[in-house]
């Protein structure tokens, strides 16, 4: 049976077997192509300098103040610049060279982790400071957000995106678990500088490996004739439009706001509930990526995904999360606690991933930047506001008491929306 395969500089796109019937395409695995394998590379060291760096940000805040608030206001900031510049720079990202922009966005990312560094050496980092360095951090994250979603799936194939969007997750999750660990033991050993020394010799192989990748260029000439606030405008009328996108986008929200919302302030729990200190931070942060790691291999083990829904798993998966928090919040045990953790991120990271797929399948590449950031505004956003908002109910009211009512809040409207799907 004659074989054609078609060729492009970032490896192979597709690959056909003509048979007598016709020909018909065979999906390939996202490791088949040279330009992710590059990519993934890199980002191994990426991802762990990124998990690093929250969990640094989260201890030197906790450390500063011992408020849980101070922590949940810290995480909102970071979070929050998705919120106001994410959708700007999606429109950005469909009309740039995307692998440059994210060489540009880790470069920055680098030079404020410098920053960092330089104010701790000069013990010149108070909570203004702090909030500061937090802010332009989170205005670097929240360009590259759209630029990673929009760049990963150019890199291969459209048959292969779904396996594009599984590997990343095992990587970021894994990193999510192996990250906080040696950021505590860091810290432990060498204090914050070593942690925040050892994030920007990682950042280093990532931003040479963004350099030298090709993704395909889908810049549209149409889209680049568009002017900005009415390209701003398609995407968010699309949105509207295609209602599985804004179903999807709604769960995100709530699970987030719950959910994520709860991750964000675990050195509240590791050092606040449990007087654990760093290592414990670093435990619960690797439980949590643990967690979060199984259900990225899950995801590669269950049968593919179809375009078109919102799968079934991702209602379970969501409402087990939320339905999870006030159990949280009811034990004294730091086994069954980092066991909890493991769980809520386990039921999170299947729900964002199924989420995110189910958008991606079928998004044109000349939207996807724009789309994607829409929903990593809401991701993040939602869990920076439940951090904030969490933070400040742990110290008005108590632990427990606010897991039990947040979690309670969630499920009741989580279930009113699957309810309508």
């Amino acid at each position: 049976m004659p074989s054609i395969t078609v060729h492009y500089a970032g490896g192979t796109l597709l690959n056909w077997q003509n048979s007598i019937k016709g020909s018909q395409p065979l999906a390939r695995h996202a490791l088949s192509y040279r330009s992710f394998q590059i990519y993934i590379a890199g980002k191994f060291f990426g991802l762990h300098a990124l998990w690093m760096q929250r969990m640094t940000i989260g201890w030197i805040a906790w450390d500063m103040t011992n408020s849980a608030s101070f922590v949940g206001t810290v995480s909102f900031i970071n979070f929050m610049p998705t919120l106001v510049t994410g959708p700007f720079f999606g429109v950005l990202v469909d009309r740039v060279r995307v692998h440059m922009a994210a060489v540009t966005t880790q470069s920055l990312m680098l030079v404020f982790t410098g920053l960092l560094l330089l104010c701790v050496q000069l013990d010149l980092l108070g909570k203004v400071g702090l909030i500061t360095l937090s802010l332009l951090l989170g205005i670097v994250a929240s360009a590259h957000h759209p630029i990673r979603m929009s760049l990963a799936p150019r890199l291969v194939d459209k048959a292969a995106i779904g396996t594009v969007i599984s590997t990343v997750a095992i990587l970021f999750n894994l990193a999510r678990m192996t990250g906080p660990v040696l950021g505590g033991w860091l810290i432990t050993r060498w204090g914050i500088t070593g942690s925040l020394l050892c994030q920007i010799l990682f950042y280093i192989p990532f931003i040479a490996a963004l350099a030298v990748l090709r993704p395909r260029q889908t810049i549209a000439p149409a889209a680049e004739r568009e002017p900005f606030i009415d390209a701003m405008r398609t995407g968010m009328r699309h949105v509207a439009k295609v209602r599985l996108i804004a179903n999807a986008l709604i769960m995100t929200g709530i699970v987030a706001f719950v959910v994520r919302g709860v991750l964000e302030v675990l050195p509240v729990i590791a050092d606040g509930v449990f007087t654990k200190g760093p290592v414990g931070l670093g435990l619960l942060l690797s439980s949590a990526g643990f967690g979060a790691l199984l259900a990225g291999i899950a995801k590669t083990l269950i049968p593919a995904q179809q375009a078109g829904h919102i799968p079934r798993l991702t209602f379970f998966s969501s409402s087990i999360g939320v339905a999870l928090i006030p159990v949280l919040g009811l034990t004294t045990s730091w086994n069954l606690t980092m066991f909890l953790i493991s769980c809520l991120a386990f039921c999170t990271t299947m729900t964002a991933i199924t989420l995110q797929t189910a958008v991606q399948m079928d998004l044109a590449d000349d939207l996807r930047g724009r789309i994607m950031s829409l929903w990593t505004m809401t991701a993040m956003g939602a869990a920076a506001a439940g951090a904030m908002t969490l933070g400040f109910m742990f110290d008005w009211i108590g632990f427990a008491a606010t897991l039990k009512i947040s979690g309670a809040v969630g499920l009741v409207s989580l279930l009113r929306v699957l309810s309508k799907i």
